[in-house]
Protein backbone atom coordinates (compact mmCIF):
# COMPACT_ATOMS: atom_id res chain seq x y z
CA UNK A 1 0.00 0.00 0.00
CA UNK A 2 1.33 3.07 -1.04
CA UNK A 3 2.53 6.09 1.96
CA UNK A 4 0.95 8.47 -0.42
CA UNK A 5 -2.75 9.90 -0.08
CA UNK A 6 -2.46 12.22 -3.21
CA UNK A 7 -0.12 11.44 -6.36
CA UNK A 8 -0.43 14.16 -9.30
CA UNK A 9 1.58 13.53 -11.92
CA UNK A 10 2.03 15.50 -15.32
CA UNK A 11 -0.49 17.08 -15.35
CA UNK A 12 -1.38 19.71 -18.12
CA UNK A 13 -4.74 22.09 -18.14
CA UNK A 14 -5.52 24.32 -20.81
CA UNK A 15 -8.79 26.02 -21.28
CA UNK A 16 -10.45 27.85 -24.41
CA UNK A 17 -11.18 26.11 -27.92
CA UNK A 18 -10.38 28.94 -29.60
CA UNK A 19 -7.01 29.39 -31.72
CA UNK A 20 -4.98 30.50 -28.90
CA UNK A 21 -6.22 28.79 -25.59
CA UNK A 22 -5.09 29.37 -22.24
CA UNK A 23 -2.13 27.13 -21.01
CA UNK A 24 -3.27 26.70 -17.04
CA UNK A 25 -0.89 23.80 -15.56
CA UNK A 26 2.14 22.85 -17.41
CA UNK A 27 3.45 19.34 -16.25
CA UNK A 28 2.31 19.66 -12.38
CA UNK A 29 3.59 16.75 -10.19
CA UNK A 30 3.40 16.26 -6.79
CA UNK A 31 2.56 13.87 -3.88
CA UNK A 32 1.20 14.26 -0.51
CA UNK A 33 1.83 11.77 2.38
CA UNK A 34 -1.09 10.31 4.61
CA UNK A 35 -1.87 12.52 7.48
CA UNK A 36 0.01 15.31 5.87
CA UNK A 37 -0.94 19.18 5.11
CA UNK A 38 0.57 20.01 2.26
CA UNK A 39 -0.33 24.10 0.58
CA UNK A 40 -0.07 25.29 -2.77
CA UNK A 41 1.37 28.73 -2.49
CA UNK A 42 1.36 31.37 -5.34
CA UNK A 43 0.17 34.72 -6.94
CA UNK A 44 -4.12 34.69 -8.13
CA UNK A 45 -4.15 33.39 -11.98
CA UNK A 46 -1.17 30.68 -10.87
CA UNK A 47 -3.30 27.72 -11.30
CA UNK A 48 -3.19 26.36 -8.30
CA UNK A 49 -7.59 26.44 -7.43
CA UNK A 50 -7.64 24.93 -11.17
CA UNK A 51 -5.67 22.28 -9.27
CA UNK A 52 -7.58 21.58 -6.19
CA UNK A 53 -10.66 20.79 -8.71
CA UNK A 54 -8.23 18.41 -10.66
CA UNK A 55 -7.27 16.83 -7.38
CA UNK A 56 -11.04 16.96 -6.12
CA UNK A 57 -12.15 15.18 -9.42
CA UNK A 58 -14.70 19.19 -10.24
CA UNK A 59 -12.15 19.30 -13.35
CA UNK A 60 -10.48 17.17 -15.89
CA UNK A 61 -6.83 16.75 -16.86
CA UNK A 62 -5.74 17.47 -20.40
CA UNK A 63 -3.50 15.11 -19.35
CA UNK A 64 -1.24 13.42 -17.22
CA UNK A 65 -2.45 11.23 -13.61
CA UNK A 66 -4.29 11.81 -10.53
CA UNK A 67 -3.98 9.08 -7.34
CA UNK A 68 -6.45 9.00 -4.27
CA UNK A 69 -5.22 6.76 -2.55
CA UNK A 70 -3.75 4.34 -5.24
CA UNK A 71 -7.36 4.79 -7.86
CA UNK A 72 -7.62 7.16 -10.30
CA UNK A 73 -9.40 10.49 -9.98
CA UNK A 74 -12.35 10.48 -11.75
CA UNK A 75 -15.20 12.50 -10.30
CA UNK A 76 -15.68 13.90 -7.26
CA UNK A 77 -15.90 11.59 -4.30
CA UNK A 78 -17.42 11.90 -0.50
CA UNK A 79 -13.42 10.58 0.35
CA UNK A 80 -12.31 13.61 -0.77
CA UNK A 81 -14.00 16.92 0.17
CA UNK A 82 -13.83 20.56 -0.76
CA UNK A 83 -14.44 23.27 1.54
CA UNK A 84 -13.86 26.86 -0.21
CA UNK A 85 -13.99 31.00 0.79
CA UNK A 86 -17.59 30.86 0.30
CA UNK A 87 -18.84 28.90 3.24
CA UNK A 88 -21.97 28.09 1.14
CA UNK A 89 -24.44 26.69 4.26
CA UNK A 90 -28.14 27.01 3.87
CA UNK A 91 -29.81 29.99 4.94
CA UNK A 92 -32.89 27.65 6.63
CA UNK A 93 -31.57 25.23 8.15
CA UNK A 94 -30.16 24.99 11.43
CA UNK A 95 -26.56 24.27 12.07
CA UNK A 96 -27.40 20.84 13.03
CA UNK A 97 -29.44 20.28 9.83
CA UNK A 98 -26.40 21.84 7.66
CA UNK A 99 -24.15 19.43 9.23
CA UNK A 100 -26.43 16.56 8.16
CA UNK A 101 -26.88 17.80 4.79
CA UNK A 102 -23.63 15.35 3.62
CA UNK A 103 -25.33 12.37 5.17
CA UNK A 104 -28.52 12.86 3.87
CA UNK A 105 -27.97 9.67 0.84
CA UNK A 106 -25.70 7.75 3.41
CA UNK A 107 -26.65 4.49 3.78
CA UNK A 108 -26.20 4.53 7.97
CA UNK A 109 -28.86 4.54 10.72
CA UNK A 110 -30.11 7.55 12.60
CA UNK A 111 -28.65 6.85 15.53
CA UNK A 112 -25.03 6.45 13.39
CA UNK A 113 -26.01 9.68 11.60
CA UNK A 114 -26.29 11.64 15.09
CA UNK A 115 -23.30 10.42 16.49
CA UNK A 116 -21.30 11.33 13.43
CA UNK A 117 -22.71 14.79 13.49
CA UNK A 118 -22.60 15.81 16.84
CA UNK A 119 -18.83 14.46 17.11
CA UNK A 120 -18.35 16.52 14.44
CA UNK A 121 -19.83 19.62 16.21
CA UNK A 122 -18.08 18.87 19.54
CA UNK A 123 -14.81 19.02 17.65
CA UNK A 124 -15.22 22.37 16.16
CA UNK A 125 -16.61 24.02 19.31
CA UNK A 126 -20.72 23.96 18.50
CA UNK A 127 -22.49 21.65 20.30
CA UNK A 128 -24.09 24.60 22.29
CA UNK A 129 -25.27 26.20 18.76
CA UNK A 130 -27.35 23.47 17.50
CA UNK A 131 -30.30 24.94 16.69
CA UNK A 132 -29.16 28.51 15.57
CA UNK A 133 -29.52 29.32 12.20
CA UNK A 134 -26.44 30.61 9.75
CA UNK A 135 -27.46 34.28 10.29
CA UNK A 136 -27.49 33.84 13.77
CA UNK A 137 -23.70 33.15 14.01
CA UNK A 138 -20.25 35.47 13.28
CA UNK A 139 -18.17 34.55 10.18
CA UNK A 140 -15.89 32.22 11.79
CA UNK A 141 -18.57 30.32 13.35
CA UNK A 142 -20.14 29.65 10.21
CA UNK A 143 -16.71 28.36 8.56
CA UNK A 144 -16.98 26.02 11.90
CA UNK A 145 -19.91 24.64 10.35
CA UNK A 146 -18.77 24.19 7.35
CA UNK A 147 -15.73 21.84 8.55
CA UNK A 148 -18.07 20.34 10.75
CA UNK A 149 -20.41 18.74 7.84
CA UNK A 150 -17.13 18.17 5.75
CA UNK A 151 -15.32 15.84 9.16
CA UNK A 152 -19.29 14.22 9.38
CA UNK A 153 -18.76 12.95 6.17
CA UNK A 154 -15.25 11.47 7.27
CA UNK A 155 -13.14 12.48 4.22
CA UNK A 156 -9.57 10.98 4.00
CA UNK A 157 -8.74 14.16 1.86
CA UNK A 158 -9.87 17.86 2.69
CA UNK A 159 -9.40 20.49 0.14
CA UNK A 160 -9.51 23.65 1.26
CA UNK A 161 -9.14 26.48 -1.20
CA UNK A 162 -8.54 29.58 0.88
CA UNK A 163 -11.17 29.14 3.43
CA UNK A 164 -10.18 31.74 5.91
CA UNK A 165 -9.44 34.95 3.41
CA UNK A 166 -12.84 36.56 4.26
CA UNK A 167 -12.46 35.99 8.22
CA UNK A 168 -10.60 39.21 10.71
CA UNK A 169 -7.53 37.90 11.55
CA UNK A 170 -8.86 36.67 15.00
CA UNK A 171 -10.70 34.43 13.81
CA UNK A 172 -8.45 33.31 10.93
CA UNK A 173 -5.98 32.47 13.47
CA UNK A 174 -8.92 30.78 15.97
CA UNK A 175 -9.74 28.67 12.95
CA UNK A 176 -6.28 27.90 11.50
CA UNK A 177 -5.39 26.55 15.61
CA UNK A 178 -8.73 24.62 15.71
CA UNK A 179 -7.59 23.17 12.06
CA UNK A 180 -4.51 21.54 13.58
CA UNK A 181 -6.23 20.43 16.51
CA UNK A 182 -9.07 18.63 14.27
CA UNK A 183 -6.27 17.28 12.03
CA UNK A 184 -3.99 16.23 14.95
CA UNK A 185 -6.89 14.52 16.27
CA UNK A 186 -8.12 12.67 12.91
CA UNK A 187 -4.86 12.22 11.13
CA UNK A 188 -7.17 13.90 7.61
CA UNK A 189 -5.19 14.31 4.74
CA UNK A 190 -5.09 18.18 4.21
CA UNK A 191 -4.40 20.25 0.57
CA UNK A 192 -4.70 23.90 1.34
CA UNK A 193 -4.44 26.81 -1.53
CA UNK A 194 -3.32 30.32 -0.17
CA UNK A 195 -1.85 33.38 -1.18
CA UNK A 196 -0.80 34.41 2.39
CA UNK A 197 2.61 33.44 3.43
CA UNK A 198 1.77 33.21 7.27
CA UNK A 199 -1.04 31.09 6.64
CA UNK A 200 1.38 28.58 4.69
CA UNK A 201 3.92 28.69 7.45
CA UNK A 202 1.76 27.87 9.86
CA UNK A 203 -0.05 25.25 8.79
CA UNK A 204 1.45 23.50 6.12
CA UNK A 205 4.38 20.35 6.23
CA UNK A 206 5.35 21.56 3.11
CA UNK A 207 4.38 24.40 0.70
CA UNK A 208 4.93 23.92 -3.13
CA UNK A 209 5.69 27.67 -4.84
CA UNK A 210 3.69 27.88 -7.82
CA UNK A 211 5.14 30.17 -10.93
CA UNK A 212 2.89 31.67 -13.43
CA UNK A 213 1.55 31.46 -17.24
CA UNK A 214 1.66 28.12 -17.19
CA UNK A 215 1.39 27.28 -13.39
CA UNK A 216 3.87 24.80 -12.25
CA UNK A 217 5.72 23.79 -9.25
CA UNK A 218 8.51 26.01 -8.93
CA UNK A 219 9.97 24.80 -5.73
CA UNK A 220 9.11 22.36 -2.96
CA UNK A 221 10.24 23.37 0.63
CA UNK A 222 9.63 21.69 4.22
CA UNK A 223 8.72 23.10 7.44
CA UNK A 224 10.26 21.47 9.88
CA UNK A 225 9.15 23.13 12.94
CA UNK A 226 6.62 21.86 15.56
CA UNK A 227 3.23 22.17 15.76
CA UNK A 228 1.52 24.58 16.93
CA UNK A 229 3.75 27.25 15.61
CA UNK A 230 4.83 30.53 17.08
CA UNK A 231 4.69 33.04 14.71
CA UNK A 232 7.22 35.18 16.41
CA UNK A 233 10.01 33.01 16.69
CA UNK A 234 12.84 33.18 14.85
CA UNK A 235 12.41 29.96 12.88
CA UNK A 236 9.30 31.08 11.77
CA UNK A 237 10.61 34.30 10.36
CA UNK A 238 12.98 32.54 8.40
CA UNK A 239 10.59 29.64 6.61
CA UNK A 240 8.37 33.10 6.15
CA UNK A 241 11.28 34.50 4.29
CA UNK A 242 12.48 31.76 2.59
CA UNK A 243 9.31 31.41 0.64
CA UNK A 244 9.39 34.94 -0.37
CA UNK A 245 12.55 35.00 -1.55
CA UNK A 246 11.52 31.95 -3.54
CA UNK A 247 8.38 33.40 -4.69
CA UNK A 248 10.18 36.66 -5.88
CA UNK A 249 12.37 34.33 -8.23
CA UNK A 250 9.18 32.09 -9.72
CA UNK A 251 7.83 35.57 -10.60
CA UNK A 252 11.40 36.04 -12.78
CA UNK A 253 10.77 32.63 -14.23
CA UNK A 254 7.71 33.76 -16.50
CA UNK A 255 7.06 32.34 -20.17
CA UNK A 256 8.91 34.81 -22.58
CA UNK A 257 5.81 36.07 -23.87
CA UNK A 258 4.66 37.29 -20.30
CA UNK A 259 8.12 38.30 -19.28
CA UNK A 260 7.97 42.26 -19.74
Amino acid sequence: MSEYMIEVTDVNKSFGNGAKPVHVLDNVSFRVKKGEIVTLFGKSGCGKSTMLNIVGGFERADNGDVMHDGHPVERPTKRCVMLFQQINLLPWRSVIKNVELGLEEEKISAEEKKERVMDALKLVGLEEHLNKFPHELSGGMQQRVAIARALAIQPDVILMDEPFAALDSFNRYNLQNELLRIQEKKKTTIVLVTHDIDEAVYLSDRVMIMSSHPGRIFKEISINQMKPRDRTHGDFQYYRKKILEEFQLSDEQLAPEYNI
